[in-house]
């Protein structure tokens, strides 16, 4: 399957595809409550910071990724992000908000201070997982990270993924739950080269 990297006319699929692959991630469902709600914050991040800022690569409608390169602004703006937390309010409840920005608050605390590439998320379909378009994904933008000597890191929401991303160099620093209650996620760092 082809690569492509993602333009800002490409910010329903990048939500979509991400979303969809996302929907039974433990960490994101308790987080944001439900599928939809999921591939609506996916959509908004991708909307407004992923691809405006970052680096989305898409793989047809099968899989995409979402980073931040060093010193990009994760930041959704007000506007995006009030429209955001209505349409959360309105399809998961007022306890959606609180979830998430305890989830953001305990992630901001492990995640590295020093320049590196940050991998938001990967996600591949169901009906596509398997095939390595995962690490092809992946493995793109590692190129350019190492090409820049710089660090990447990233934190599993997902205990499936640990053999992948430890293949591509990922080293776990700590496993950790960002809110009382919240699945744990695996802070991992992949030093230039890896």
């Amino acid at each position: 399957m082809t690569l492509r990297r993602a333009t800002p006319s490409d910010w329903r699929q990048v939500g979509d595809v991400i979303g969809r692959a996302f929907a039974e991630d433990p960490v994101s469902r308790w987080t944001l409550g439900s599928a939809a709600g999921v591939r609506t914050t996916f959509t908004a991040l991708a909307r407004h910071v992923y691809l405006p800022r970052g680096i989305c690569l898409l793989a047809g409608d099968q899989g995409g990724t979402m980073w931040m390169p060093p010193g990009g602004s994760k930041a959704l703006g007000l506007l995006p992000e009030l429209a955001l937390i209505t349409r959360l309010v309105l399809g998961g409840g007022a306890g959606v908000i609180g979830r998430a920005l305890a989830v953001e608050k305990g992630m901001k605390g492990h995640t590295p201070t020093f320049p590196h590439f940050y991998l938001f998320t990967v996600g591949v379909l169901p009906e596509a997982r398997g095939q390595g378009l995962g690490r092809a994904l992946i493995s793109q933008t590692l190129g350019q990270a190492d090409a820049e000597g710089m660090p990447t890191y990233l934190e599993n929401s997902n205990p499936r993924n640990t053999a992948l991303y430890l293949g591509l160099g990922f080293k776990p620093l700590e496993t950790f739950s960002p809110a009382p209650g919240c699945p744990v996620l695996t802070a991992m760092l992949r030093q230039p080269g890896g």
